[in-house]
């Protein structure tokens, strides 16, 4: 059963019905991790941004890279699990990075002031285990955050576009996640989701096969 926080609402922990120690090495052998991650970063580091927020940042592992990148940003990471938020803290404080740590859903992404305050705003691997309802709300958090002209740099399952992706987005994520809320991802939903939203230039800058299936890049803007 999915773990709830302190405001009782339920969230799929990082690694479905698995022990959240065990994410990041699920990560590595059946995501193509350094690929996706290497666009994100590279994209984020592209837009020059002096703040940034990573919603469900998960383990850290996103947010410490960008503070390596962009040494003189504000990176702050949300969350709402306090298994992966305390293995993120020790990643920080093992690299020397200060980084913020918030408690909370993609839903509260503009709360405490930063409504219309950052430049940039990442999120990778969420979206897929939320309900369509939780994807829309953190997609209209993430457009609220920001700053007019401000950009969204986000990674997720999209749509499965082969028979082999489709095979393997099932037996690996939907078996983890479930269907329910994994399925409109499957399908292609997503860019839409985006761009309903309220961003605008919605591009899918890259699709990259990987064990579990296909994960998409997309960058999307704030308009000015």
């Amino acid at each position: 059963m999915p773990k709830t926080d302190q405001t009782t609402r339920g969230f799929t922990p990082a690694l479905g019905r698995g022990p959240t120690v065990l994410y990041d090495a699920a990560l590595r052998v059946f995501t193509r991790e350094q690929r996706w991650r290497r666009a994100v970063v590279d994209a984020v580091a592209d837009a020059e941004p002096t703040t940034v927020l990573d919603v469900g940042c998960g383990t850290g592992t996103l947010a410490v890279a960008l503070a390596w990148r962009l040494p003189g940003a504000v990176i702050t990471g949300l969350d709402p699990d306090p298994d992966a938020l305390e293995i993120a803290q020790r990643k920080a404080k093992d690299g020397h990075h200060s980084i913020a740590w918030r408690s909370g859903f993609a839903s509260d992404a503009a709360r405490d002031g930063r409504a219309g305050t950052l430049d940039l705003v990442t999120c990778t691997l969420v979206l897929h285990q939320v309900g369509l309802e939780g994807k829309a709300s953190g997609l209209a958090a993430m457009l609220a955050v920001l700053r007019p002209g401000g950009q969204l740099v986000l990674a997720d399952y999209s749509e499965q576009r082969s028979p082999l992706m489709r095979a393997l987005f099932r037996m690996t994520v939907q078996r983890i996640d479930g269907r329910r809320d994994t399925q409109p991802n499957a399908d292609g939903a997503l860019p839409g989701l985006i761009a309903g939203a309220g961003f605008t230039d919605v591009t899918e800058s890259m699709v990259i096969t990987t064990p579990s299936g296909s994960i998409s890049v997309f960058t999307a803007n704030k308009a000015g």
